[in-house]
């Protein structure tokens, strides 16, 4: 019979495997075009590479927001400083927010922020 801490474990785990599960757009943008999925590749915050358009979540107009120069975002309704070298400032060419989340141990932190237009 598995212990109290090793189900609550077990739960922990499985939950954060749903989230980042969750978060992926699964690569909406890639079958637009090669250059759309090569430009997605290519991008690189101050705090690493994005990795890919799948690994990044669309975000609405109302789950993100600018004040100041920073940046919140919001995730499964938990909102998220983002650091500034995670925002990326060239042209936003699907015009759409995007967020690229890394989950670890100590949490959850923003990768890159791709701003969009609000409208």
């Amino acid at each position: 019979m598995a212990s109290a801490g090793a189900s609550a474990l077990a739960v922990a785990l499985l939950s954060l495997t749903l989230y980042s599960l969750a978060a992926r757009d699964l690569g909406q943008y890639a079958g637009t075009s090669p250059e759309l999925k090569s430009w997605f590749d290519s991008l690189l915050s101050g705090k690493g590479p994005c990795c890919s358009d799948a690994d990044g979540s669309a975000v609405s107009d109302v789950d993100w927001k600018s004040s100041g120069g920073h940046y919140r975002v919001r995730l499964d309704g938990v909102s998220f400083d983002v650091p500034d070298e995670a925002v990326l400032t060239g042209p936003n060419r699907v015009g759409r927010t995007m967020v690229w989340p890394l989950v670890g141990t100590a949490g959850t932190t923003i990768r890159c922020l791709l701003p969009g237009s609000m409208t």
